[in-house]
C-alpha cells in the first residue's frame, strides 16, 4: 500500500491547528481513519515533521541464490516434478523449499512447471 502524500499530510495538520473540529470530524472530512491522524500529530510533535516512513524491505527469497542450480536442473530433467526439484535443492544447496515456493520461483525464472503430454501424443500418431 502507498503512503499517503506529503500534501495531504500538510494539508490535515493545518487543519488541525487551524481549526477548532474535533479530530474525528476533520478525518472524517479528508477521509482518513482518525487513528492515522493521531499518528501524524504524535509524529510531527517528536520528530517536527510528518514524513511517510521508508519502507521496511520485505522478505528475503530463500531460493535466491539457487537460481542457477533450478535452471540447470530443469534444462537437465524438464518432467521433473516441484518435489523432486524441492528435494534435489535440499540436497544439493541445503535450502528447505515448499512446491509452492518452487512453483513461484520458476515462474519468476520463467521456466516451465507442467509435464508437456503433447510429445508422447505426436510420437504415437507418427508412428
Amino acid at each position: 500500500m502507498k503512503p499517503y502524500s506529503q500534501d495531504l499530510r500538510d494539508r490535515v495538520l493545518a487543519a488541525v491547528k487551524e481549526t477548532k473540529l474535533s479530530q474525528a470530524k476533520i478525518a472524517k472530512a479528508f477521509k482518513i481513519s482518525k487513528s492515522v491522524l493521531e499518528k501524524w500529530l504524535r509524529r510531527q510533535h517528536e520528530t517536527g515533521a510528518c514524513m511517510a516512513l521508508p519502507h521496511g524491505g520485505g522478505h528475503t527469497r530463500a531460493l535466491a541464490g539457487c537460481e542457477a542450480f533450478i535452471c540447470a536442473q530443469v534444462k537437465k530433467q524438464p518432467d521433473s516434478t516441484l518435489e523432486e526439484l524441492c528435494a534435489r535443492v535440499a540436497k544439493a544447496k541445503g535450502v528447505q523449499s515448499s512446491p509452492s515456493m518452487m512453483c513461484r520461483e520458476l515462474h519468476r525464472l520463467r521456466l516451465p512447471r507442467k509435464k508437456s503430454l503433447s510429445t508422447i501424443i505426436n510420437a504415437k500418431r507418427h508412428a
